[in-house]
């Protein structure tokens, strides 16, 4: 049975625009399974020779997925000071917080959602090394809105949010008002679709494309979409992947 999971901005509350985006896809492929899979372990979806279309991060990508996947294509979020089909990690902290420089926190506690996380991770560890520091008391949280409640909570003191992640944070968790923006990272390619290894991607990308341009104005509007972007392997096999962490809890 093929698999159609999208598990990286799944948030409750744009869940109808997510399924309506399936929909959309799986109409115009003409095949694939009624529903979207949220079931599992992603990870088992991404390495399924059964995997239809799924969406992962550019860590996991280029660390571990790439030779066993097919690369269908990125998503053009439409971020402020973003190329098409790239994004980037925004730093926040406290709104109390008077330290307005990202060096400032860099023995304070950095929120991250996961190691293999390009934008929560991999990003802020290339940010410190650009600026000559390093983070030096990172605390794993899960999920990016629960390393933005993290540092609400005293938990964590920065964190660093996919853009996107970041958007959807301020427009559907009230703690949000506890935050403020400091820095954002260098744009670096966007959560890639993905396909099984050896399926032919080229069909289920134009369906990609063409639903999301169906979409409603408010479903785009509500998953951040604007339409697909075609990122070549090799930008994403560019970024450096950092060390892994030494984690606290938060």
């Amino acid at each position: 049975m093929l698999i159609a999971s999208l598990p990286m901005y799944d948030r409750p509350e744009i869940r109808g625009a997510t399924d309506r985006l399936w929909q959309g896809i799986r109409d115009r492929l003409g095949m694939g399974p009624k529903n979207l899979c949220r079931e599992g372990d992603p990870w088992d979806h991404w390495t399924s020779p059964d995997l239809l279309l799924s969406q992962t991060c550019g860590f996991p990508y280029r660390s571990r997925l790439h030779g066993r996947v097919t690369l269908v294509g990125t998503p053009d979020l439409a971020l402020p000071g973003c190329p098409p089909g790239q994004y980037c990690s925004a730093f926040v902290v406290g709104a109390d917080d008077p330290r307005g420089d990202v060096r400032d926190y860099a023995q304070a506690r950095l929120a991250y959602n996961d190691a293999l996380s390009q934008s929560g991770w991999a990003a802020p560890q290339a940010y410190a090394a650009a600026h000559g520091f390093a983070f030096a008391h990172p605390v794993c949280t899960g999920a990016h809105a629960a390393s933005a409640r993290a540092v609400t909570e005293g938990r964590a003191d920065i964190a660093a949010l996919d853009a996107l992640s970041w958007v959807l944070v301020q427009r559907h968790d009230s703690f949000a008002a506890g935050l403020r923006e400091i820095a954002r990272t260098p744009p670096t390619p966007a959560l890639p679709w993905i396909t099984a290894h050896g399926r032919d991607p080229e069909p289920i990308a134009q369906a990609i494309h063409a639903a999301i341009l169906g979409l409603a104005p408010k479903d785009r509007h509500a998953l951040g979409l604007r339409g697909l972007a075609r990122v070549p392997a090799t930008d994403y096999l560019a970024v450096a992947n950092p060390p892994p962490p030494t984690p606290e809890t938060a």
